[in-house]
């Protein structure tokens, strides 16, 4: 469930209120006149409602089309808990089950807010790469996994995905420098410090390209592209249906962080048979969850463009309809 804040010029306050009033997955409307004091020369209204969270986006559309996000604000914010006989037949109007519900519009910025360049995501790529590295020269498995926790790279992918997928062409050029400076500094800045590691003896050549459980990095194949799929897909989805977590990005991860911790490392000791193994094993993984993650998006958009007409041909709410047939006062969690 989500609850949404609207600030509204006062000549288009009844429309609104029409709007909301009509839509059976709307609960807990509550007007408060006159309250808005930078809203137009004759000041606004605030509109507060609580929304099904499967049919955010055609009310969201609607709310756009009345201009109400450049002549006013539109704030959505997750209900983690919902007390309300209301809001549970809310819910039930709408189509899906709610951990399904994907509102673009909120993902949109999300990703276009996360994939702008930072020196945190540079400073936390490079650390996920020189720990990668150290778990590839000690062959351990453990360390690779930390440096996966860490890297922060599927933010920049995932704007890449959507873009494609939404053709929203503005995301594709900042997320794709963020992603290309990122890898280059971690790149570069790891091999300098392996570099001068190597100088000073700390390591050695044949250690650095040994140990069978690590060896899966330099050895690229058609299972390198089938795990860089099926990460893709779970990223989207995690990202689509609010489920992102460590576990996920740890999975995201493990095509991308370990080629590039390998890669520094081989091109330190000067290792070019590996080093060209951990480049390709980065490109192959990077194009396999850029085409599943935008293939998952348009499937997505896909199938709600499909569910959300009829809904919409369904008769809207009358005095009456909606009265839950199961117990009142159930809480909805979200």
């Amino acid at each position: 469930m989500l609850h949404v804040r609207v600030v509204t010029p006062k000549d288009r306050s009844a429309r609104l209120i029409g709007r909301l009033e009509s839509d059976d997955t709307v609960a807990n409307l509550v007007v408060m006149p006159d309250v808005a004091r930078q809203c137009g020369p004759e000041g606004g209204d605030l509109v507060l409602f609580d929304l099904a969270r499967e049919n955010a986006n055609p009310v969201l559309d609607d709310l756009r089309e009345m201009g109400l996000e450049r002549d006013g604000a539109i704030t959505l914010d997750e209900a983690e808990t919902v007390i309300s006989a209301a809001a549970v037949r809310a819910e039930r109007a709408a189509p899906g089950r709610p951990s399904d519900g994907v509102i673009w519009q909120s993902i949109e910025q999300r990703v276009d807010d996360d994939s702008r360049l930072s020196w945190s995501f540079v400073v936390f790529l490079l650390l996920a790469a020189l720990l990668a590295g150290v778990g590839r020269y000690l062959d351990q498995p453990i360390l690779i996994v930390g440096a996966m926790v860490v890297g922060p790279e599927f933010a920049p992918v995932a704007a890449l995905c959507f873009g494609l997928a939404t053709r929203n062409w503005y995301l594709l050029r900042p997320a794709a420098t963020t992603l290309a400076v990122g890898i280059g500094f971690a790149a570069t800045f790891s091999t300098l410090l392996w570099f001068l590691a190597y100088l000073a003896g700390w390591i050695d050549a044949e250690q650095a390209t040994t140990g069978s459980d690590t060896q899966f990095i330099v050895q690229p194949d058609v299972w390198s592209f089938v795990v860089a799929v099926l990460a893709g897909v779970a990223g989207v989805l995690s990202m689509t249906a609010s489920k992102s977590g460590v576990l996920v990005g740890v999975f995201i991860s493990v095509t991308t962080i370990p080629a590039i911790g390998t890669f520094s490392l081989s091109l330190a000791v000067g290792v070019w048979g590996e080093v060209g193994d951990a480049a390709l094993q980065l490109g192959v993984n990077l194009a396999g969850i850029i085409v599943a993650g935008t293939l998952t998006l348009m499937v997505q958009r896909a199938v709600w463009n499909k569910i959300l007409p009829r809904r919409r041909r369904q008769r809207p709410r009358v005095a009456g309809y909606g009265v839950s047939r199961k117990r009142s006062g159930a809480a909805t969690r979200r």
